[in-house]
């Protein structure tokens, strides 16, 4: 009973959307009003556990079928994660798993743990594009698959691309984009990613569609761009540097800066923050390893030391909501199939995933940011958003 009092007083905190806690067959309200949703305890969680990491000790509860909520789990988070600067979270116990090592083997592994565990697995819930990162929802009635195709579209407009050019595409996932690019503008692409599954289906597509001799994909750090001896008329980067490491921002920006011709166009699609923090401890132990989200006044500050110009920024937040309720929407369909590649407890952490981080889109935890930049002064450009 000490417990469960203890762990029911732990929660008031979180009072700002009223919700029921069901524990021992008895109920407790939290806060005021008709409750929001209904969590549902086998049994309590000891408050060392909330305190470590209350991320870690919810969702490692939740993945175990200790907890459990009555109704969806999208609409409970979304009432209850608008309150995660009230999570505890102890840094010196957790240093290791917070602040991992960002040299080049060991973000290879980090990479790989979270890219590499099937194509086949991705192609479950993910849109024909394979596109792994915020659509772009021009219209309501916008599919899943047609916010993909907007959103390649939407940023190789804003790259002003023309036949000949050369693009560089960091942590270019499956290809689509530098497929469309290829396809439309007639552009010479390379493509570099740390995943062997990327890396085989991307040059898999490349060759289905004929275009060995415009596009190139490379197994590659971007650390070690400067020494291909290549240099691009424009730079993208989807959905990437979240895996670079804070310390390590000004360095994949020189890297570019490095690598593009003067006056040159640069798109860096991220997710961001607000502030600068070090990141969940639940996402970084079951889903992105070493992953650490920006914040845009540090990305803008690294670019302008590196002499980049900022055109234009956009913030895409409430696509990416979207985006992870259709994901959300597809992986529940196929459940049963990735229960059979894994098993129960995977599952039910991968639809915590998709569901958690659509509310913190949705409460404005995290953004998504567009960043359109030139290497120096650029006069050719249209004087309006030709886009």
């Amino acid at each position: 009973m000490l417990e469960e009092n203890v762990l029911i007083s732990f929660l008031r905190k979180f009072d700002e959307n009223p919700f029921v806690v069901k524990v021992n067959g008895r109920e407790y309200l939290i806060g005021e009003g008709e409750p929001a949703f209904t969590v549902k305890f086998q049994k309590s969680i000891p408050l060392s556990e909330l305190i470590r990491s209350t991320s870690l000790a919810l969702g490692e509860a939740y993945m175990d079928q200790e907890l459990e909520i009555e109704g969806d789990l999208y609409e409970a988070l979304d009432h209850f994660l608008g309150q995660m600067n009230k999570f505890s979270t102890d840094q010196s116990a957790l240093k290791k798993l917070i602040f991992t090592a960002a040299t080049k083997r060991n973000q290879e592994k980090e990479v790989r743990s979270h890219y590499d565990i099937g194509n086949d697995f991705y192609k479950l819930w993910l849109d024909e594009t394979l596109s792994y990162s915020c659509g772009y929802f021009k219209h309501t009635d916008d599919t899943l698959y047609q916010a993909q195709v907007n959103k390649i579209e939407y940023i190789l407009e804003k790259l002003h691309l023309q036949k000949g050019m050369s693009l560089l595409d960091i942590g270019c996932g499956w290809g689509f984009l530098l497929i469309t690019a290829a396809k439309k503008y007639g552009i010479r692409g390379t493509g570099i990613t740390l995943s062997e599954e990327q890396y085989k289906e991307c040059n898999r597509r490349i060759a289905a569609e004929g275009l060995e001799d415009l596009l190139t994909v490379k197994l590659m750090d971007y650390r070690d761009l400067p020494k291909c001896g290549m240099a691009f008329d424009r730079v993208v980067s989807v959905g990437m540097v979240e895996h670079v490491g804070r310390d390590h921002y000004p360095l994949f920006i020189d890297c570019v800066n490095k690598v593009m011709k003067p006056g040159g166009l640069f798109l860096l699609h991220f997710i961001s923050a607000l502030k600068e923090h070090a990141g969940d401890p639940w996402i970084k132990r079951y889903i992105f390893p070493g992953g650490v989200v920006p914040s845009l006044r540090e990305i803008l500050a690294y670019a302008s030391e590196e002499g980049f110009h900022t055109q234009d920024v956009e913030n895409l937040r409430l696509h990416y909501n979207r985006t992870l309720l259709c994901w959300l929407r597809n992986f529940r369909e196929h459940a049963d199939e990735a229960a059979a590649m894994f098993d129960q407890r995977f599952v039910r952490m991968w639809e915590l995933y998709l569901a958690s981080c659509a509310a913190t889109f949705h409460n404005g935890v995290i953004d998504l940011h567009q960043v359109l930049m030139t290497k120096g002064i650029n006069n050719e450009l249209p004087m309006v958003r030709w886009y």
